[in-house]
């Protein structure tokens, strides 16, 4: 058999092999899911919500029926659900049997974001942080990419507030410090936001990795939906664990006092170096969006 033969042969099981998806279908995508996120919060977040809000009293009451009544108004008239729109998270599990085809990745993710940040009136808040000039259209979004296997992609949607995303952490512990010190490195993150994420919060744990990828697992923990617990059991013991000790703090809805600081606590786990115990403390308010979708 010749060369050109089996080449075009080559190519041919390849193209049957893979599956082509042009990256327009994920910035309509992203678009679909950015316009929901903007104005509601996940079914999780308000059932839980609502919960704590029937075991509450006083001005902690008062605050969480006032947070349920701006969700459902936002909801039911298509209105952003929090002036703080959010920067554009967008996860993609991208199945390594899919070819992308078209533009750029980036660009036709950012072309989502632009398309819904415009049509749904949200706040445009990214901006150079030296010049502190604003971009216009909410673009560049906070893009991660990571391969999986199959041939679908699993987009995910996560607009985050910066009034919780400033009160995050990352401390890198010795491996000494162990459980009782990620459990402390969790408290004193929730302990020193206070009232400013605009709690009851969501916190979301990356325990291990690298200084970056610890970071991730945190944020990629959010995407969770409040009161699903880690598979593993001595992981879901240190959210139960936190959680509790979160709760004592006494801060509560909105810093003003109650039985409630935060809704849930989520941690995500992967291995790390000998020498080192990385943890990371992504804060969420309690106005939780996330939206996902696969394609």
């Amino acid at each position: 058999m010749s060369k050109e033969k089996l080449c075009f042969l080559r190519n041919l099981f390849y193209n049957i092999r893979m599956r082509t998806l042009d990256t327009s279908v994920i910035g309509d995508c992203v678009y679909r899911l950015a316009l929901r996120a903007g104005v509601a919060i996940t079914p999780a977040c308000r059932a839980a919500l609502a919960a704590t809000a029937a075991h509450e009293e006083g001005a902690a009451r008062f605050a969480l029926d006032t947070v349920l009544q701006n969700a459902d108004t936002a909801a039911r008239e298509h209105m952003p659900v929090c002036q703080d729109t959010g920067m554009a998270v967008v996860l993609l599990e991208l199945g390594q049997d899919v070819h992308l085809a078209g533009m750029p990745l980036a660009d036709a993710v950012n072309d989502g974001v632009r398309r819904a940040y415009r049509e749904g009136y949200f706040r445009k808040s990214i901006c150079d942080p030296l010049t502190r000039v604003n971009t216009g259209d909410n673009t560049p979004a906070h893009l991660h990419v990571e391969l999986a296997a199959g041939d679908r992609v699993r987009v995910t949607f996560l607009p985050k507030g910066f009034g919780s995303e400033n009160m995050s952490r990352l401390v890198m512990l010795t491996p000494a410090e162990g459980r009782a010190g990620i459990v402390n490195a969790i408290v004193e993150a929730v302990r020193l936001a206070g009232s400013r994420p605009c709690p009851p919060v969501y916190v979301g744990v990356g325990i291990g990795g690298a200084f970056d990828s610890c970071a991730l697992l945190a944020k990629k923990a959010l995407t969770r939906d409040v009161g699903t617990r880690n598979p593993r059991a001595d992981v879901a013991a240190i959210e139960d664990e936190a959680l509790e000790k979160i709760n004592a703090l006494g801060i509560g809805a909105q810093g003003f006092g109650g039985s409630v600081t935060a809704l849930g606590v989520a941690c995500e786990i992967a291995p790390t170096h000998i020498a080192g115990l990385p943890v990371a403390v992504n804060m969420q308010c309690h106005c939780i969006r996330c939206e996902k979708e696969t394609l």
